[in-house]
């Protein structure tokens, strides 16, 4: 008896485990789904906070996420309520099973399913249902795999990020966003109870039931109370709390810039970038309210850059990340536009590097034939002698093509290819034109071309990856140039309301109101406003300075409290007046005044003929040139002013209207223009 006992023992034994063996190998023979889900694409702030999130390729929302970055309480409460036994059992938990079933045969129906974590992570790989008995087998058999594969943390990072959550919202991370519009690492307790409950109750995931939604959160706190992990207050006070289950749009910051960071590095899961999304917010928000009221076409882009690093710290490139009329999809700070006066500055800055000028040089404003060229002021009015600082606030045309045709249109593109802008010749070949807009740029060169007169001349290319090397870029101007171009901007009267502060700024506006600008900068940063159609139809009666420049303005006002101050002038500068600048300096003469036909004769200087100009409180200002003193000069055949040995006088009592004005010198040589007086 003894010995067969053994035998039926052995046997037995001997049985169990060719039983466990042929488990084990049944285990071990599963074929596993993929373990590594594909994730959505994440465009993130300089600070790590999410800009924006694209969808998997199946159309899901499936944001990366690891167990760290979920609250603790929520996943003790999913532990809690789910499984228990998680971290003890291999995968099946034998007695919530046995506890399922006794509660089936009992009821009449399924009351719990007995799945684990592990076996609900068996199914979203899959995407097995859970009610056949053939798909519980499955899943069974896979999530005993699933344990001799990852760890129990890895397991559970795995159920983060496939939970469903309604629609095609899976994982923790997408629904806390979807739901609550925020990132799980903080919950309440009601939100954490909601996001426990809904993957379990596919009735709660419909957006019109939140009557259900709430009868399931509520069961998940009862149980979190009756198991101690918060107090009857809490629960009572998490109960009380409204209940949505309507999801709200995932993040869409710097839509246009994501894109292209995407494009750049499309195989990459996360890109890290130099934005801020709080200032970014803040400019979107802005670019909205610009175009409020102006149009259904108007567009406006903005860039704002550190010039001391090159990082973009906000870029938007549209009002509206859409169709219609703006046509938002285009982003507008890559676009190549006509910048109209903008490249001034650049054009003075090379200027007072080759010595034809300093900023308290006189250069003449007037009508002038550039090879048959005829440039024409914007408000078609000539001003006569004036100063070079003057003559770039006030943005006249022609003292810039002077300084243009006396630099060579070449010179200035060479520049321009030094700090690394992209641009379009409409003809092909550089002409004087340039100097006024006749060529295209983008915003973001401009960006970058006024960020490099901010800090000294020297290049900076912008960057827009935080983790992007820093590229020394080529000089552009000398410090001392940049510095007197900085200094003549900040001179600029504000718009009208905008703080007096000193901001160094351009405005700018293309032939045909086509495009308005305004770039400005100050101790630190610079900020770039385009206005326009993206089309590049005219939009009639636009101005840079009465468009773009208010924008401007208010983009400094939320990107800081106050202005950063201007740098001090270098030690070379010279701060001097015009009669102490040395005597090639004191008055800018262009290759027209070198190769005049008779530089003996008399000429009025000024008013041009033909001009309409504005009287001073003590009279006319006039000009001559030429001749041999004393010169008198008449009104309509009238003697006002006579024996003058001066070149510049003033005419007092002309009144209004059209005039005739006449010099004749000593030698009884004449000239005469005619003009309008206002």
């Amino acid at each position: 008896m003894r010995s067969r006992g053994f035998i039926a023992a052995a046997a037995g034994l001997w049985l169990a485990a060719m039983a466990r063996d042929g488990v084990d190998r049944w285990i071990d023979a599963t074929d596993l789904p993929p373990l590594t889900p594909a994730i959505s694409q994440e465009v993130l702030d300089r600070n790590g906070t999410l800009l924006r999130a694209y969808m998997v390729e199946d159309g899901r929302w499936r944001l990366g996420v690891m167990l760290d970055q979920v609250d603790p309480f929520f996943v003790a409460l999913l532990l809690e309520y789910e499984d228990k036994r998680f971290y003890q059992h291999g995968g099946v938990d034998p007695q919530a099973l046995l506890r399922a079933l006794g509660q089936a045969v009992w009821n009449g129906h399924v009351v719990s399913g007995g799945s684990t974590l592990t076996m609900q992570v068996a199914r979203v790989l899959e995407g097995s249902g859970t009610g056949r008995v053939a798909g519980k087998l499955r899943q069974i058999r896979l999530a005993l795999a699933l344990e001799r594969h990852l760890t129990k943390d890895q397991i559970l990072q795995l159920y983060l990020l496939l939970a469903p959550y309604g629609g095609n919202v899976e994982g923790i991370r997408a629904a806390s966003l979807a739901y609550f519009g925020k990132e799980p690492r903080r919950l309440t307790p009601a939100e954490a109870a909601l996001l426990v409950a809904i993957p379990q109750s596919p009735e709660t995931r419909r957006p019109d039931r939140s009557d259900l939604a709430k009868a399931a959160r509520d069961r998940v706190l009862n149980r979190a109370r009756s198991d101690g992990l918060i107090d009857t207050d809490q629960a009572q006070a998490a109960a009380s709390e409204a209940v949505t289950t309507r999801r709200a749009a995932f993040p869409t910051l710097a839509p246009h810039l994501s894109d292209r960071v995407l494009a750049e590095e499309p195989q990459a899961g996360r890109h890290v970038t130099t934005l801020d999304k709080g200032l970014q917010t803040a400019l979107e928000n802005l670019a909205s309210l610009a175009v409020q009221g102006m149009g259904a076409r108007l567009q406006v882009a903005i860039v704002v850059a550190d010039h001391g690093t090159g990082e973009v710290l906000a870029s938007v490139g549209s009002a509206g990340y859409q169709g219609g009329d703006r046509l938002g999809f285009v982003d507008m700070t890559t676009t190549l536009r006509s910048p109209g006066s903008t490249l001034k500055p650049l054009i003075y800055g090379l200027a007072f590097d080759e010595g034809l000028a300093h900023p308290e040089t006189l250069i003449d404003d007037r009508p002038t034939d550039f090879n048959g060229y005829r440039p024409q002021n914007f408000d078609s009015q000539f001003r006569g002698k004036i100063r070079v600082r003057d003559a770039l606030q006030l943005s006249l045309n022609i003292p810039v093509v002077a300084l243009t045709d006396a630099l060579g249109p070449a010179k200035l593109l060479q520049a321009m290819d030094r700090a690394q802008m992209k641009s379009a010749l409409p003809m092909g070949q550089p002409g004087l034109a340039v100097a006024l807009g006749g060529i295209g740029v983008t915003l973001e060169d401009m960006v970058q071309l006024y960020a490099a007169i901010a800090r000294g001349g020297v290049v900076q290319p912008l960057t827009h990856r935080l983790d992007a090397p820093k590229v020394e870029g080529q000089r552009v101007m000398t410090p001392v140039a940049a510095w007197e171009v900085g200094d003549i901007l900040a001179g600029l009267a504000p718009p009208p309301g905008a703080p007096s502060n000193r901001l160094a700024y351009k405005t700018g506006t293309s032939y045909g109101h086509r495009d308005a600008w305004a770039i400005g900068f100050d101790g630190k940063h610079v900020i770039g406003v385009w206005m326009g159609r993206a089309d590049g139809t005219p939009v009639p009666g636009a101005f840079g300075a009465d468009l773009a420049a208010p924008v401007l303005f208010e983009a400094f006002a939320r990107l800081k409290p106050a202005l950063d101050p201007q740098p001090a002038p270098p030690p070379q500068a010279l701060m001097l007046a015009n009669a102490q600048l040395p005597q090639p300096l004191r008055h800018f003469r262009s290759r027209q005044a070198a190769f005049a036909a008779d530089a003996s004769s008399p000429e009025v200087a000024f008013p041009p003929d033909g001009a309409e100009v504005e009287l001073l409180p003590e009279g006319l200002m006039v000009q001559v040139a030429g001749g041999t003193a004393p010169f008198t000069w008449l009104a309509d055949g009238a003697p006002v002013i006579t024996a003058q040995t001066e070149a510049t006088a003033m005419l007092p009592a002309l009144g209004r209207g059209f005039i005739t004005l006449s010099v004749i010198d000593a030698e009884g040589r004449s000239a005469r223009t005619r003009v309008r007086l206002r």
